[in-house]
């Protein structure tokens, strides 16, 4: 399997690594896109073919020792890298969490290209990174249909579906999932992030091979799930079934519904509860240390 890694230093104080994993050529598989990427504007960007990561390496005044791969959302056509990977970067590293944006290949029906991206960017901190000795936790986090990829990393997805290779093998510490796609039930599943991952000819069958709600098994890590009750884009049942499934397998697992808010507020100053999540994100993921030092 082809890998590579190139560091560049910026000038950001915050961000301060980017990292090239791999593209369509070295990685294990293609998406098969021909075109360039296209920036959609707001910091979106389709079309992705190479996989890359942003790193914000923690306030070493305020280092906890955690780190966590973001997984933006944008149904699979897209990554929304502003107000779903930066702007929660930024704030990450000023709370002493060392944070890595992930800018994912899109599927464009191969469901294993965004899976092993976001498997390698795990396995890439966990392993690779220069400041990993320092870390005692290492999390995926996720946004709609990045939450379905975030889920996907968590419970090994691609393990499950019989990939041996050494990203696949890798597991998160810990999980964040907002608002997100996990799934495949056709009552309930966001339609339109499974057309993209698999095509819209998909069978039933092939849809419960990539259902993360389906693969949940007693190595899946603690969870912390956050949902507006009033969203229309991916219903709010997703996180409540996901939640339950994690109680009934006494994984710890945190859910929070928020009235409103609709989908995919993100990082934006506009969600009225945001002081709320991230209240109740900060003291669960103390709580994560707490537990791991006992």
């Amino acid at each position: 399997m082809a890998f590579f890694a190139s560091l560049m230093m910026m000038n950001s104080q915050a961000q301060n690594i980017t990292v090239k994993l791999w593209d369509n050529t070295s990685a294990p598989h293609s998406n098969h896109l021909q075109v360039e990427e296209k920036d959609e504007g707001q910091e979106r960007i389709s079309y992705t073919t190479s996989a890359e990561l942003y790193i914000y390496e923690a306030d070493p005044a305020k280092a906890t020792g955690q780190a966590v791969v973001i997984c933006p959302g944008g149904g699979y056509f897209l990554v929304a890298m502003g107000h779903e990977g930066h702007q929660f970067a930024e704030w990450f590293a000023e709370q002493g969490i060392t944070a890595a944006v992930l800018k994912y290949r899109m599927p464009n029906g191969v469901a294993q290209v965004p899976m092993e991206d976001a498997a390698e960017a795990l396995r890439y901190m966990k392993q690779d990174y220069a400041g990993r000795k320092s870390l005692s936790q290492v999390g995926i986090m996720g946004f709609s249909a990045g939450g379905h990829l975030a889920a996907s990393t968590a419970v090994g997805m691609l393990a499950s579906n019989g990939e041996k290779s050494r990203h696949a093998k890798v597991r998160a510490d810990f999980a964040i999932l907002f608002y997100p796609v996990v799934t495949g039930n056709p009552a309930l599943a966001h339609k339109g992030s499974y057309d993209n991952l698999l095509g819209a000819d998909r069978s039933q069958e092939l849809t419960d091979r990539w259902d993360p709600n389906l693969k949940i098994n007693s190595k899946t890590p603690p969870t912390f799930l956050v949902h507006s009750s009033n969203d229309t884009g991916v219903n709010p049942q997703n996180s409540g079934d996901f939640h339950a499934q994690l109680k009934a397998l006494n994984i710890p697992t945190e859910l929070h519904f928020f009235p409103t808010g609709g989908h995919g507020w993100g990082f934006n100053d506009s969600f009225e509860h945001k002081r709320e999540w991230q209240t109740l994100l900060s003291e669960w993921l103390k709580g994560l240390q707490t537990r791991k030092a006992k």
